[in-house]
């Protein structure tokens, strides 16, 4: 690294009007295990061409193409001044395809997707020019935000474990390689493991590798998942076929169009709001463990670089995924590595920029891509867990008391059952019926525990006068 950063300050960079460049080995040292995870999970990237194919009509070689624009994206942040591992918003991903299967495969499906994707850019740059997003962020109550966090949570699970979802499908590979991703991310068992030996250290770096080769071992063992058909060469995205399949071709969305997709681009955009917060609680789990660099997470930049994402996604590959600010498993991973001091991990920068760097590389790399492509689904769906898992524990960290967590509760399950526009007003509604006091009496009671077993008792007493 040509510049180096001093004990206790933000990390070197170099301004560039509203964003903070860094760029590898001039900033920030090259990470080898960000470097070997992502020769693996790229893959996830990939798992969008199934829904590009689906729902959009586009051939594979084209949607191949999409996701290199894709990870253009990806890329963005962490060189632009963002300490996150962009990603898609996951658990909208249900919510689009419902919206979507409105309009036949083709050019009307893409006209809709780029009306969803351009209202969603515009309400991301409104927050940003407006700075109505960090506001939004500071500002909204404990309870919403936890219920936001646990409607997603729930939704994104429970799309897996239904009739129809993907671990209900393959219960044994995804059963099996869920839990051991699980086990490597989060167990506190684990984490002793890791303060003891040298061998539970080197499995943490690698985050959700051991569970994702676990899947893929177990699936193609027992005949969930085909054999792949390994090619050899650079894979060549179909470039040229592209402009097909973009709104310059297929036309621009009218203003009905744009009016539809308003409901659904809200619903993304309250998940992508989620997002955040639970990649502002990730940095902050870690951060005071690291004093040796200030990490800044700035709100404004977080949104402005998502629109313009975006933006990009509408004009050039319009996608069922969306840009979100957020790949919450590779996020969890890489900063529970970062905690483990500067030796480990020199700059959260690092490690956020390397791994979808390498990502986008192996896009081009036709021997991973062939091997992977008949185990596409397996990525989405461990993602998918890691973000159920991760969106309802962050929650969960937001409540104080119990009035709280039964707001935030009722506005989970209402918002995973019957999306996230009818659980965001359900879960205003009860906050202000509810919870919402004076500032002095809510200062007083968030100093007071909770006292469940009172409650149980004072519940009990009637019951037990009845026999």
């Amino acid at each position: 690294m040509l510049l180096k950063r001093q004990h206790g300050e933000e990390h070197p960079y170099w301004p560039l009007g509203p964003f903070k460049l860094r760029l590898p080995f001039i900033h920030f040292r090259w990470e080898v295990p960000e470097t070997i995870q992502a020769l693996v999970m790229f893959v996830i990237a990939m798992g969008m061409i199934p829904l590009l194919e689906q729902y959009l009509g586009v051939p594979y070689e084209v949607a191949l193409a999409f996701v290199v624009v894709c990870g253009v994206g990806f890329m963005l942040p962490p060189l632009l001044g963002v300490p996150f591992i962009a990603g898609w918003i996951t658990p909208a991903i249900p919510v689009v395809l419902l919206f979507l299967g409105d309009f036949a495969p083709g050019p009307e499906a893409i006209r809709a997707m780029v009306a969803l994707q351009l209202v969603v850019t515009a309400i991301f740059l409104f927050m940003a020019v407006t700075r109505l997003g960090s506001k939004l962020v500071n500002n909204v109550p404990d309870s919403i935000k936890a219920g936001i966090l646990l409607g997603a949570g729930i939704a994104a699970i429970s799309g897996e474990i239904s009739e129809g979802g993907r671990l209900y499908s393959t219960p044994i590979s995804l059963g099996i390689g869920g839990l051991v991703t699980l086990y490597v991310l989060f167990s506190l068992s684990f984490r002793d493991l890791t303060e003891k030996h040298r061998w539970a250290r080197n499995i943490a770096a690698y985050g959700m590798v051991p569970g994702m080769l676990v899947t893929m071992g177990i699936g193609w063992g027992v005949g969930e998942y085909p054999l792949p058909s390994i090619e050899w060469g650079v894979a060549l995205p179909d470039f040229a076929g592209i402009w097909a399949y973009l709104p310059f071709s297929v036309g621009l969305p009218g203003v009905e169009l744009l009016l539809a997709a308003v409901p659904t681009a809200i619903i993304a955009y309250i998940i992508a709001f989620g997002d955040i917060i639970v990649g502002q609680s990730l940095i902050k789990r870690v951060d005071h463990l690291r004093p040796d660099e200030r990490i800044e997470v700035n709100v404004d930049r977080v949104h402005l670089i998502t629109g313009l994402r975006n933006l990009m996604h509408s004009l050039l590959a319009p996608y069922p995924g969306l840009a979100g600010p957020l790949f919450t498993g590779a996020m969890a991973t890489v900063a529970e590595r970062y905690r483990y001091g500067r030796k480990a991990m020199d700059s959260i920068y690092g490690g956020a920029s390397v791994f979808w760097i390498v990502g986008f590389l192996a896009l081009f790399m036709l021997p991973l891509i062939t091997l992977f492509r008949p185990v596409l689904p397996i990525a989405l769906s461990i993602t998918l867990l890691i973000t159920g898992y991760l969106c309802i524990a962050v929650a969960v960290e937001q409540i104080r008391n119990a009035t709280a967590m039964g707001v935030a509760g009722i506005m989970g399950v209402v918002l995973a059952t019957h999306g996230a526009a009818w659980g965001l007003g359900v879960g205003l509604v009860l906050y202000f019926m509810i919870e919402h006091r004076q500032r002095g009496a809510r200062e007083a009671e968030e100093q007071e525990p909770i006292h469940v077993e009172d409650d149980m008792a004072v519940e009990a007493e009637p019951e037990a006068a009845t026999r």
